[in-house]
């Protein structure tokens, strides 16, 4: 087993989500382009003497470190998995830093289970078939293989079925959160209609006007998230008015973004929104570039 290992969580960005339809099961069934920012929670993995596990940071004091925690179950049911193998599983202490908001539209939770494969992978020296991988992801959520990926996919079915995107630039954009909870199955419920338009072909080349390209889409969430928490509205006024050339509510919200020409134009924009309102969440990043 390896020494101390390092992993961050990074934030999921749906740069577009249209809802397409529903299965027999109540799952709804996407097409939503995701990219994930160099931002996010961190993840600190040691070997132990016994298992442990520790939540810290901005947003720590709201998440609970009980079982039903996802970085927990990430562990036990990887464990569970490698045991069968006959491979040592030894002890770890994990510390989870929260740097995210908890419910927030950007994939805070499964992104913490992800990187928490990710770790234990490398901590405990073990690599499983990537179908094996990607089915335990499967089981803690529907975000999870795409948050164990971390790189730009258009993402279908009820999330899981992944496409690279390959052509997706680095994108340069401020994430703000008024840090007011929004309840992802009321948002659902609320939905005027399931059997929305998907999207149209992507742009194939990175030097595209991706922007131009974003405009013509939607976030199908974003109406009845709106209707149901005013400061979204709010949120998405402010990023205009900040210079953002596009503003978007990620997931099911409350979590917006808006897109910058450039990372020192996001960099003075999010300092302007946080001197607005401290009380938000307002962070500057970058996205990572596709493969």
């Amino acid at each position: 087993m390896t020494g101390s290992i390092r992993e961050t969580a990074p934030a999921k960005i749906n740069l577009a989500l249209h809802v397409t339809g529903r299965r027999a099961d109540g799952y709804h069934l996407l097409d939503s382009l995701v990219t994930f920012a160099t931002d996010g929670d961190g993840l600190h993995l040691s070997p132990a003497s016994e298992d442990s596990f520790r939540v810290t940071g901005r947003f720590g004091a709201l998440l609970g470190a009980g079982e039903d925690n996802l970085v927990i179950r990430a562990r036990d049911l990887l464990r569970t998995a490698v045991r069968s193998t006959g491979h040592a599983t030894p002890p770890v202490e994990i510390t989870l830093d929260k740097a995210l908001p908890i419910a927030s539209g950007i994939g805070g939770g499964s992104a913490d289970a992800a990187a928490t494969l990710r770790g234990l992978c490398r901590l405990w020296n073990i690599r499983l078939p990537d179908d094996a991988m990607k089915a335990l992801a499967l089981s803690l959520g529907a975000d999870v293989p795409m948050c164990l990926a971390s790189r730009p996919a258009l993402a279908r079915g009820i999330g899981e079925e992944l496409t690279p995107v390959p052509a997706l630039p680095s994108l340069a954009l401020v994430l703000v959160n008024p840090l007011v909870s929004v309840s992802t199955p009321e948002i659902f419920r609320r939905l005027e209609r399931r059997d929305n338009d998907p999207m149209p072909p992507l742009p194939v080349d990175r030097q595209a006007d991706w922007t131009a390209f974003l405009a013509s889409q939607r976030n199908d969430l974003e109406p009845p998230a709106r209707a149901l928490v005013d400061e979204i509205v709010t949120v998405s006024g402010a990023l205009a008015a900040s210079g953002a050339s596009l503003v978007r509510m990620s997931g099911s919200g409350a979590t917006c973004f808006g897109l910058y020409a450039a990372p020192a134009e996001a960099e003075r924009a999010a300092r302007r929104l946080t001197e607005q309102h401290p009380l938000w969440y307002v962070q500057p990043t970058s996205t990572v570039c596709g493969e």
